[in-house]
């Protein structure tokens, strides 16, 4: 039966596929640290309280690189290039989602509405990375390789979305609602659809490596393709709600050190 955990469990127990998911994991969050570190550098002297947050989550970022990039060593594995069409994060860029790279290397401060589109970028894209490490954590929880991994990652994946909620609720209250509200929609939209592409992009280069039949490939393609017609009638919604979280200053600490992987 195909199930999600069923086909994560192939992936992981084939080195070729393992590898691959390892590196555009590891890719993903070695750019969301870069990021994340530029931010920190250029907050405005006027949100200067955001800019150790936005320094800790660069860190935990970093340290999820580290992470996957452990696991591959673990197994003696080397990382792979990352395929342009499973960059997600490259690809957000080019959809001009967040905050362009040309923009974050000039040495030059962030205006207030730069911080906003930083902000709910983060929220749309750690709302989807929070989704994706519970199932994970769900599955593979107590994996005896990956499980401390996964629980780490969740946790602070969680901790990410939390601050993104709490300070663009701090942003709507001092007076930019209506451009939060704008940008949030916007990163959303456009990144259900770049969701859908790179899933397709990872799903077909899986296939490649594992050699899925016609019938299972397009199963899984059609399934990428409900979920997306889903999100584009409904689901995007989640992405733009904000409340105020549980989890208080989720960020307002130091990063929690990953030294038992990297």
């Amino acid at each position: 039966m195909l199930s999600a955990k069923s086909l994560f469990q192939e992936i992981l127990d084939h080195d070729e596929s393992y590898r691959l998911f390892c590196s555009i994991a590891a890719g993903g969050e070695a750019q969301g640290g870069w990021e994340n570190g530029r931010i920190a550098a250029l907050v405005p002297a006027a949100l200067g309280d955001l800019a150790p947050k936005a320094a800790r989550h660069g860190a935990d970022e970093d340290k999820h690189g580290r992470i996957f990039h452990a696991l591959l060593k673990q197994r003696g594995l080397a990382p792979v290039a990352v395929p342009h069409d499973t960059d997600y994060t490259l690809i957000l860029e080019r959809h001009g989602i967040g905050l362009a790279h040309e923009r974050l290397n000039r040495e030059e401060p962030l205006t207030e509405r730069e911080v906003i589109v930083y902000l709910a970028h983060s929220r749309v894209t750690e709302q989807r990375a929070s989704e994706q490490m519970r199932l994970l954590l769900r599955h593979f929880g107590g994996h005896p390789v990956l499980g401390r991994a996964v629980r780490m990652i969740s946790r602070d994946e969680d901790n990410h979305l939390a601050y993104c909620h709490e300070e663009l609720l701090r942003l709507a209250r001092s007076g930019h609602g209506r451009t939060v509200h704008s940008v949030l929609r916007e990163c959303a939209r456009a990144e259900i659809r770049v969701y859908r592409d790179v899933s397709l992009a990872v799903m077909r280069r899986m296939g490649a490596v594992l050699h899925w039949s016609r019938p299972k490939a397009a199963l899984l393609a059609a399934g990428i393709h409900a979920v997306y017609a889903y999100e584009r009638l409904a689901g995007w919604r989640r992405m733009v709600s904000l409340r105020q979280p549980e989890r208080r200053d989720a960020l307002g600490g130091p990063a929690v050190p990953g030294t038992e992987f990297a």
